[in-house]
Parts: structure tokens; C-alpha cells; sequence
């Protein structure tokens, strides 16, 4: 399927937000106020994952985006890496049959060349196992980064298209790592914290953006509500004047 850019033509615009993509941040924060290790923040922010995917299903969004692990990541602590790599393997190893069983497709995004093949292996068998199902889809973004993906795009298209001189956006779409999902309607982000920190770059050049002090663990799915209903009461105009919007032109 083909979807429309938001900078080439006017997209639809859902009542309910199509793709929400969410930056889980606030873990490490969580844990500290509660006198906790980090990694209990980052465990208690998988279970925060299966509600708000359960949320997404019963509220009729298609896509679901979550930046697990930046590109940037990696400067964090070798030990804090370790632990999420473990998390993520665990979690895989949990949540792809239930997911499968609830007709959710797994898609992870993003440089994968740096992962253990292990790793590796077992995304490839998810992606795999629930590649036919239509209920929701859940994109993770593990060492993604949007400047990579844009670049990483950029190659494509011009392997693609030898002696070509002049390119377009339609050209370069279909090589962005997230050309099977439409771009977000509504970017949340948690812990406070007011930037999108390389995160889908291309693709969020019009999408609604809402920031929450709660942290990621908190996060539920009346926080889901609440980002939902900022976003349906802003003017989705690109570009266009308020009044061409009332009219529908």
C-alpha cells in the first residue's frame, strides 16, 4: 500500500490517530525516585508496553511505534546495554505468541547489523511468525536513529535509480525503514522531556506532537486517553488556512 506524504498531498485525518509512535522515556528517572536500580524502571516499562498496545487495539489505532533503543544508546553504560539487550530478548521470548494470537504484527526497525545474532535470529522469526496479521502493528525501533534511516534511504534510491540526477520524495519513500506504515498522526513523548531526539525525522514533518511529564512506567492507558484528546482538539491544517480546512478544500 501506498500512503500519502504529508508534504505531497493533504492526508486523511482520523478521528482516532491511525499511527501513534511514542519516545518511552523516563525508566532510569522512575526507578531513582523510588530508591530503585534502574533496570527496575526499564522492567517495569515493559509492562507499560502491554498496556498500552492492549489500549491501542481496543481504541482502534493501527500502528504502533516505540523507540526502544536509539542509535545514541550505546554511550550509555555497558552494563545498562547489557540489561536491555537481556530485556528485549526475554521480551521477545514472552510477548510474539500473544501477540501472534491477537492478530498483532511485530516489526523492528533500525540497524540490526550491531546486534547479537541471537538476537537477530529471533526478530527475523517474529517478524516471520505474525507477518500476516492485520489487527495492529507494532513497530519497535531498536538502534534506529532517524538521520541513519534517512541516509541509509538516500542509498537505496540512488542504487536504485542509476544516472538519475534529480530526485524526489516519492523516489526516496519506499527505502525509508518505515515505507509499510503511514506517517504518525501523534507523537507522544514521556519523562518531560520537549524534543524528538532523532527519532522518525522524515516522517514526523507533520505529525501532532504531545509531551507528558509522567514517566514511561506510569504511563497507562488513560495517559493514552488523555494524548488522544489533545490530539483531537488541534487544527490539522498542512499548510492550508483554517478556513480552507472548515470548507474541506
Amino acid at each position: 500500500m501506498i500512503f500519502k506524504s504529508s508534504t505531497t498531498a493533504v492526508p486523511d485525518v482520523p478521528a482516532v490517530p491511525r499511527h501513534v509512535a511514542i519516545i518511552m522515556d523516563g525508566n532510569g528517572r522512575w526507578a531513582t525516585k523510588r530508591l530503585l536500580p534502574r533496570v527496575a524502571g526499564h522492567v517495569k516499562g515493559v509492562e507499560a508496553v502491554r498496556g498500552v498496545v492492549e489500549a491501542c487495539v481496543l481504541r482502534g489505532v493501527e500502528y504502533l511505534t516505540l523507540f526502544a533503543f536509539s542509535s545514541e544508546n550505546w554511550r550509555r553504560p555497558a552494563e545498562e546495554v547489557s540489561l536491555l539487550m537481556r530485556l528485549f530478548v526475554t521480551a521477545l521470548e514472552r510477548e510474539v505468541a500473544k501477540m501472534h494470537a491477537n492478530d498483532i504484527r511485530l516489526k523492528v526497525v533500525g540497524d540490526l547489523s550491531r546486534f547479537d545474532p541471537k538476537l537477530q535470529e529471533m526478530i527475523a522469526n517474529a517478524e516471520r511468525k505474525t507477518a500476516g496479521n492485520k489487527r495492529l502493528t507494532v513497530s519497535v525501533c531498536a538502534n534506529y536513529g532517524g538521520r541513519w534511516d534517512i541516509m541509509q534511504a538516500t542509498s537505496k534510491m540512488v542504487a536504485a535509480n542509476p544516472g538519475v540526477r534529480d530526485y524526489t520524495e516519492e523516489m526516496l519513500a519506499p527505502h525509508l525503514a518505515m515505507a509499510y506504515a503511514p506517517e504518525p498522526d501523534l507523537f507522544i513523548r514521556t519523562g518531560g522531556e520537549e524534543r524528538i531526539s532523532n527519532f522518525l525525522l522524515w516522517q514526523l514533518a507533520y505529525s501532532e506532537l504531545y509531551f507528558t511529564d509522567t514517566y514511561w512506567p506510569d504511563f497507562s492507558a488513560d495517559s493514552l486517553d488523555a494524548a488522544i484528546a489533545s490530539y483531537q482538539h488541534r487544527e490539522r491544517r498542512f499548510g492550508r488556512t483554517g478556513e480552507q480546512v472548515a470548507n474541506k478544500t
